[in-house]
């Protein structure tokens, strides 16, 4: 059971500060590998909550191995990411305030497999052309990505 599973058996659905991790990876074209999830439909890049004991680095590359299957090598900071536009509430309720420091790559090994509970769909998308719906708390960090 992770941390955030475990504060919630106390607090519930109430707001949470979540630190996680979080890397847009993208391919020799440039393109950026984005998620379906399968919990909104929505479109994200993988990442998640850090645990208790891991650095965030680690907590980038164990949810981008757990979320794609795909292992990372070096990788780069790219930006820090909070406050309201960054809240997000999940479909079952929860919410949560995050602290996302998200990464970039694009040195990545291994072939996307994806766990169906989590993603339905994949792709690397042209940041002109991105799928359908982004995830809320992802759109100001792929805003700033497109910008930069």
């Amino acid at each position: 059971m992770s941390y955030i599973e475990e504060l919630r058996k106390v607090v519930g659905t109430r707001p949470l500060i979540m630190v996680g991790a979080a890397i847009l990876i993208t391919d020799p074209q440039g393109r950026l590998l984005l998620l379906c999830r399968a919990d909104n439909g929505c479109w994200g890049i993988p990442g998640g909550a850090m645990e208790p004991g891991e650095t965030l680095e680690d907590a980038a590359r164990r949810e981008t191995l757990e979320e794609t299957g795909l292992k990372v090598g070096a990788m780069s900071l790219f930006g820090v990411f909070s406050g309201p536009e960054v809240y997000y509430r999940y479909p079952n309720g929860d919410e949560v305030y995050n602290v996302a420091v998200v990464y970039t790559t694009q040195e990545t090994s291994g072939e996307i497999r994806l766990d169906p509970a989590e993603h339905t769909d994949w792709g690397y998308f042209e940041v002109s052309s991105l799928p359908g719906k982004l995830s809320p708390p992802i759109q100001p960090i792929i805003a700033h990505y497109a910008n930069r």
